[in-house]
């Protein structure tokens, strides 16, 4: 008769949750909100200095960070281009957008959406 073997416990490598610290606007980084998707990891994104850039999305988040139209994301300019070219860094989550908030980030975002 075979011996029975005690299964592994599955779960999350480290489920304890450290605080990470948040992304925020340094210099040369942008706020934005998605306006539209335009196919091959390209979105059109609305900038907190009121232009609208054309942003990429990187292959490290194009399948595990989904996004979509009306998320608060993070954009680097490009060098070249910078008034209509862009990469998106990272996407804001709902509690990290409530913080931004807080701290008065988004006024100027707000003030374009109305």
């Amino acid at each position: 008769m075979p011996k029975k073997r005690k299964k592994k416990e599955r779960g999350r490598q480290g489920s304890e949750e450290e605080e990470m610290p948040l992304p925020n606007p340094e210099e040369g980084l942008l706020l934005g909100v998605i306006e539209d998707f335009l196919g091959h990891d390209r979105a059109r994104v609305l900038c907190e200095d009121d232009k609208v850039r054309l942003c990429r999305i990187p292959g490290r988040m194009k399948k595990r960070v989904w996004m979509r139209v009306g998320d608060i994301v993070l954009v680097a300019p490009w060098d070249f281009q910078a008034d209509k070219r862009g990469d998106i860094i990272y996407r804001y989550r709902g509690t990290e957008v409530q913080k931004l908030d807080k701290m008065g980030l988004l006024e100027k975002l707000k003030s374009l959406l109305e």
